[in-house]
This record gives structure tokens, C-alpha cells and sequence, in this order.
């Protein structure tokens, strides 16, 4: 009897990978054509053509909370506001730091306590007191002190609240954007025929990147193993999977580190929920949602360009606890929304995007440990074909690496970010050992994620240890900021 369910499970995990293995194929495929259309599309000419009309652009609102940030809080303020565009605002939630967050910002940017008409648009903790700085250098800042809400996306729902502009940026307090960062998603967006209503970009690592003044002035593969594994992994899933789904407007995510959105439907819709274990995926269906519910046709885009670097784990301790909050939320994900699967009132997200989900993310790491038990099993009963499992493991591995290797080359193309050839090679490099040295650990963690949540753990925001970039930063004028952005460019 249960040799048969082996038999049975084997037969699954065969038509499984198979499936994935296509389905990767061609997302490859689709990911390649979209990048090329992107790349044909939009050039240079666009953004400067945005320079030379700034009162018919949209504004745009940077929202980011912070939570005991103080390490990283000057530097990556300091981007937000180098950011190269006519018309945006910067607004830092500080979400009841116990730290010298507030403090550190009062002190550096020169701010007051200022009247506001406060209007609670969407439900958040209450907002305590709202800054703005007496130096016009640093008038694009605004600062909300408020309770800590216990989650991220309380604090990102107070500083919508607060946000002048139409369009918000949805980033992180560990995150440095590049300069031309506003000018790349909005593009998309203005060129549409069809409401955008949220815009993603590829996001990288910055442990390997110097920082100077807030710009990124030398990018470099991280130094750390987990990181650099982390780095490869991040490049196939913007430049493969969600460059793919783009081009079917399929779009399963806009990642929470950095997203843009049209204010109003996030508004719409009630805002980010802070019950929610993964607010990034959560409000990217729930919009989809209801601009299916309203009978309006829309788009999600997603663009190649590396517009975001924040600080990823170094150490087992802290990956652990990201994937085991995103575990729990993709667990949450499939509770929460399950009227949308194979509903065909909401088309692809009924159709496309919540089944690829539901199969081939979240039941992947448990088809993995079952399968490992399987192995085991069979290895003790004597009854594994040592030729057939070779030759699996083989086409699985060679799989794996060929899609990690265009990941690679889709990464030159868009830009050759790294300098030096030689740090392309250590991210191939590190892509043939991540199925044994980094992969058995995200599934682990992934399943204990789901056993966290279904022991009902209680959601809090999760503590990330920051090392920051650089030991003194001041804003400096858009001029220099070019300036610094074109030698570094120059010196590729």
C-alpha cells in the first residue's frame, strides 16, 4: 500500500516539475520580448522629455515607515531626496521608534512641529505630531510622527493619509533608490491607454554598493554568501518571472520594498491591511479585485530597471525571519482571498495568477519535503533506479543554472550595473550551489512560516539588523548628484 503511494507521488512530482519547467521556459520567453519592448520603447528621449515639462507630470509621494531605523535613517532619507524629478514629496512615517529615529531626523533635516489638516482617508494608530523642515533644502520632507501600529502597513496607510501627490511610491527604510528612479515608473504610466494602477522594478542587493551623500556610487555583488545567493534570486524573479507576468498583465505582486500606486484606488480600497502577513501581495490583489468589480479595465507593469537596493540578510538568524514572515503571509494570502480562486469573475486573478500561486508557490517547499522523505524511504527500502533519479537531478540542476545564467545576461542587457566581469561570474557561480547551500533553507523556513501561522503567532513589525552604508551624508544639489551618478557610470 504504500509502495503504491510512492509510486503515486513520484508520478506527481514528475508532472510537476515538468510543468514548472515549462512554465519557466516561457516566462523566460515572455520576459526577454517584454524587456526588449521596454527597452525599444523607452529611452532617454522619455526622461528628458519629462525635464522639459514638468507642469504636465503627475506628483509623486515617497512614503517609507521607519521603526527603530536609526543606523540607516540619514542615508536613505538622503536618497529619497536626491531623487532627479519636478514634482515630489518625501514622507517618513516614524511608527512610535523606541529608538532615536525622530530624533535623529530632527536634528538632521531641521524640522519643526506644524500645524496640518490631518484628513483620516484610510483607518491607521493615531498620528501624533507632523514636521516639516525650516530649510528649503529640505523642503520635500515631511515627517509623521505617530502610535506604532505593530505592522508596516499601518504606518504606510498614515503616510498615504499625509501624501499630496496622486501616485505614491511604497518603499523601506533599508532601501536606496536611484535618482532617476520616479521619472523610470512613471513612464509606463503616461504612456498607457489603459489605467496603470501600480508599477514595479527590479530591486537588488546593497550590501556590495557604496554610498556616498545618498547615491549609490559603485554597485558590486554582496560579500556575504546568503546575500549574494539572495541577489541572483531577486534577478530571476523581476527580470524572468515578473517581467514575464507583465506581459500578461498577470502580475502576482508589486514586491512591498518598492512599488509605485495610483493613490486613489489604494484609497479605495480601504488602504494596506495591517492584519495582513504580506501587505505587498495582499493590496496587489485586492486592487486587481476592485478594478474588477467596477468593470474598469487596468494594468500592473512591471519594469526591468534596478531602481531599488535595500540591505538583505546576512545571517541564517535574519533570513529565517523573512521567510518565515512570508511563509505565513503567503499561507494568509490563500485564507484571505480564496473566493478569488478559479472565480471567473475575476478573470486572470481567478484564472492565472492565485493558481500558479497555490501550486507552484505555496505547495512547492511542502512537495519538496515530501519528496525528500520519499527519497529517503526509497533509499532505505533499496529502491531507487540510480540511473533514472542521476539523470532527474541532472536535467532539475542543469535547469535551474541555465535559467539563473539568462537571468544574468537579461541583467547586462537591461544595464551592466557590476564593473568588473568577474562579479557576473560569482553570481553564476553561487546559482550552481544554491539548490544544496541556500534553497533547503528557504524551504524550511517557508514551512515553518506556515506552522506560524496556523498556531496563530501574533503579526509584529520584524526587527532587521542595519549596518548602513556610510559614516557622514548631507543632501547635495541635483548638479552634484549627477555628477556623482556619471562618474560612476563612466567608470564601467
Amino acid at each position: 500500500m504504500f509502495d503504491n503511494i510512492v509510486f503515486g507521488y513520484q508520478s506527481i512530482i514528475f508532472i510537476y516539475a515538468l510543468a514548472i519547467t515549462i512554465i519557466y521556459i516561457a516566462l523566460s520567453c515572455f520576459g526577454y520580448y517584454n524587456i526588449a519592448r521596454t527597452k525599444l520603447k523607452y529611452t532617454d528621449r522619455e526622461e528628458e522629455l519629462l525635464n522639459s515639462q514638468p507642469y504636465r507630470i503627475p506628483g509623486i509621494s515617497v512614503v517609507a515607515g521607519a521603526y527603530n531605523e536609526e543606523v540607516v535613517i540619514i542615508d536613505n532619507v538622503t536618497s529619497f531626496l536626491n531623487l532627479d524629478y519636478p514634482k515630489f514629496q518625501v514622507v517618513i512615517v516614524n511608527d512610535g521608534s523606541t529608538d532615536r529615529t525622530l530624533e535623529i531626523l530632527i536634528e538632521n533635516f531641521e524640522l519643526k512641529e506644524v500645524p496640518f489638516p490631518y484628513v483620516e482617508k484610510i483607518y491607521c494608530r493615531p498620528v501624533k505630531r507632523i514636521f516639516k523642515s525650516v530649510n528649503p533644502k529640505f523642503k520635500h520632507l515631511t515627517v509623521v510622527d505617530k502610535i506604532n501600529g505593530g505592522t508596516k502597513a499601518d504606518a504606510m496607510n498614515a503616510g498615504i493619509n499625509v501624501a499630496e501627490y496622486d501616485y505614491i511610491i511604497n518603499t523601506d527604510m533599508d532601501c536606496i533608490l536611484a535618482p532617476d528612479t520616479l521619472k523610470k515608473v512613471i513612464i509606463p504610466v503616461l504612456d498607457s491607454k489603459v489605467p496603470v494602477i501600480a508599477v514595479g522594478a527590479t530591486m537588488r542587493m546593497a550590501n556590495g554598493c557604496e554610498v556616498e551623500n545618498g547615491v549609490i556610487t559603485r554597485i558590486g555583488p554582496p560579500a556575504e554568501f546568503i546575500t549574494t545567493f539572495q541577489e541572483t534570486e531577486y534577478l530571476r524573479s523581476y527580470l524572468v518571472a515578473k517581467m514575464g507576468w507583465s506581459l500578461l498583465n498577470a502580475i502576482p505582486n508589486i514586491s512591498g520594498g518598492f512599488g509605485l500606486f495610483d493613490k486613489s484606488v489604494i484609497i479605495n480600497v480601504g488602504g494596506f491591511d495591517p492584519l495582513s502577513h504580506a501587505e505587498d501581495m495582499d493590496i496587489t490583489l485586492r486592487i486587481g479585485a476592485y478594478m474588477r468589480r467596477q468593470n474598469q479595465k487596468y494594468r500592473i507593469i512591471q519594469i526591468p530597471d534596478s531602481c531599488c537596493w535595500t540591505e538583505g540578510p546576512t545571517n541564517l538568524k535574519v533570513l529565517h525571519r523573512q521567510r518565515s514572515r512570508w511563509g505565513r503571509g503567503l499561507l494568509q494570502i490563500f485564507v484571505k482571498h480564496r473566493r478569488l480562486l478559479f472565480n471567473k469573475k475575476y478573470g486572470k486573478l481567478g484564472f492565472t495568477i492565485t493558481p500558479y500561486a497555490l501550486f507552484f508557490e505555496f505547495l512547492a517547499p511542502i512537495l519538496e519535503a515530501l519528496g525528500l522523505i520519499s527519497i529517503i524511504y526509497l533509499l532505505a527500502t533499496s529502491q531507487i533506479n540510480f540511473n533514472t533519479f542521476w539523470l532527474m537531478l541532472s536535467f532539475v540542476f542543469m535547469t535551474g543554472v541555465t535559467i539563473s545564467l539568462l537571468t544574468i545576461l537579461f541583467d547586462i542587457w537591461v544595464k551592466k550595473v557590476y564593473q568588473k566581469k568577474v562579479e557576473y561570474l560569482k553570481l553564476l557561480l553561487f546559482s550552481l550551489f544554491e539548490a544544496f547551500f541556500y534553497h533547503p533553507f528557504v524551504v524550511v523556513f517557508t514551512l515553518h512560516g506556515y506552522w506560524k501561522f496556523l498556531t496563530s503567532r501574533k503579526r509584529k513589525w520584524g526587527e532587521m539588523t542595519r549596518r548602513g552604508y556610510t559614516k557622514k551624508t548631507e543632501i547635495v544639489s541635483p548638479d552634484l548628484v549627477k555628477e556623482i551618478v556619471n562618474s560612476s557610470s563612466g567608470s564601467n
